[in-house]
């Protein structure tokens, strides 16, 4: 499924960026059109949908499971929903490749179906912990096995659901989104506590679908099951975790001017661009608009010297995503930054505050690792060789550190890329990136 690990980038000191781009479409909204358009009453159509090996891995799994999908075209998908309870029995384990999105939310969905399935992917997400949304499905009755390690592969016998008032232990969308997946085939109220906002594309699109979810004054979410979703026509935003690589390459290279069309400014995703301005980028917010219930607006990015700043806890959800790309800004940026809160990047598709802390010592960087975050000194960088760890966000950030660094930046194990930026290397270039692959 997925490009051979041994693709390497290498990336040229110096240049800028200019032009404009449209990046690809939102991977979190992408999975979701699957999801919801498959089990929908009537068929589905998307434009702008991200045809990413993430994606590609949530289709596969659905058409498994017996729901047709048209994905042939680009950034195009056509789906033949069955409705809440047409979903059929796979005949094989559901491979999810690297994408625990994908692993997560099914968890939810397929609890209560009256088949049994079976999860698995690559070895990346077969070390990713999945405890924390297998636990609170069975306490609404799920009948879910794992490895001893609390990891994929799984085991899920289908059964009856009960709804449960659970309160969030950490921020977590995938966590949010997997019970209230469960909830549409719960018996009775599932009632779900936030103590911190996180994005909430599963909300907004359950909502576009007719069904009824209900948030009150507190925050907390209600679902009860015995609804019907409705199909749907829409267009899917371009990725802002895409967007925040060229964000961060256009605020770091002097000369640079990006135009970045239609991304979605998610009120629960779009946390990159305070924190980036709070560090002083030059970040113009145009042409507010309407896609698919969510916002999206055209970014405009100029290059501007950076400032170290303290990341304001109460935005480390909303930018989880992106920290890597903040990072490597915080890099060139004058004085410290600091991040604390963000315990959550150490189970990402690798442990992201370590990754980045290792790159950016590569780089002549001085770091102080924290077990919840990253203190990071302004300096200069060097050129220098990084591993990735098969991480699709490491990789695209030190991508962007070549734009200031005094030699070239060589990135190992980058293949993942392709899980939710395909085309990144072309995009790149296009806008004035010294970047090629090396197989």
């Amino acid at each position: 499924m997925s490009a051979p690990k041994s693709l390497r980038y290498h990336v040229g000191p110096g240049g800028a960026l200019v032009g404009r781009l449209r990046v690809p479409g939102d991977k979190s909204i992408s999975h979701r059109v699957v999801m919801l358009g498959a089990l929908a009453s009537g068929d589905s159509h998307a434009t702008g949908f991200l045809q990413s090996e993430d994606t590609r891995a949530t289709i596969a799994a659905f058409r498994a499971m017996g729901v047709v999908i048209d994905a042939d075209g680009p950034g195009e998908v056509r789906i033949q929903g069955v409705g809440m309870h047409g979903l059929r029995a796979a005949t094989r384990p559901l491979d999810l490749g690297n994408s625990g999105t994908s692993a997560r939310l099914l968890c939810g969905l397929l609890a209560g179906q009256d088949f049994a399935s079976d999860l698995t992917g690559d070895r990346s997400l077969t070390r990713r912990p999945m405890l924390r949304v297998v636990e609170p499905l069975r306490t609404m009755g799920a009948r879910i096995d794992t490895s001893d390690a609390g990891t994929l592969p799984l085991h899920i016998d289908g059964s009856p659901l009960h709804g449960i008032d659970y309160r969030l232990p950490v921020a977590s969308a995938q966590l949010k989104s997997c019970l209230l997946l469960a909830g549409l085939y719960a018996d009775g109220e599932t009632v779900i506590h936030e103590h911190t906002t996180t994005r909430d594309h599963t909300e907004r699109m359950l909502a576009a679908c007719g069904w009824p979810l209900r948030r009150n004054d507190s925050g907390s979410l209600h679902i009860r099951a015995g609804g019907e979703l409705q199909p749907f026509d829409l267009e899917v935003p371009a990725d802002i975790s895409s967007a925040a690589f060229y964000l961060v390459g256009a605020s770091l290279a002097p000369g640079s001017d990006v135009l970045l069309e239609s991304v979605g400014i998610n009120p629960t995703r779009a946390a990159v661009i305070d924190i980036l301005k709070m560090m002083g980028a030059d970040i113009v917010v145009d042409n507010r608009r309407e896609l698919a219930g969510e916002p999206v607006a055209d970014l405009h990015v100029r290059y501007a010297p950076l400032q170290g700043v303290s990341i304001p806890e109460a935005l480390v959800p909303i930018a989880i995503d992106e920290f890597p790309a903040i990072l490597v800004a915080a890099a060139i940026a004058e004085g410290t930054t600091e991040l604390r809160g963000a315990a959550e990047l150490r189970v990402k598709e690798s442990d992201r505050i370590q990754t980045v802390a290792d790159g950016l010592a590569t780089l002549g960087i001085d770091t102080q690792v924290l077990e919840d975050g990253l203190i990071v000194h302004g300096g200069r960088l060097n050129g220098g060789h990084i591993n990735s760890h098969g991480d699709h966000r490491i990789a695209m950030a030190f991508a962007m550190a070549a734009l200031v660094a005094a030699g070239p930046v060589e990135i190992d194990d980058c293949a993942n890329v392709a899980t939710s930026f395909p085309g990144f290397v072309d995009a790149a270039r296009g806008l004035g990136l010294d970047i090629r692959e090396v197989h």
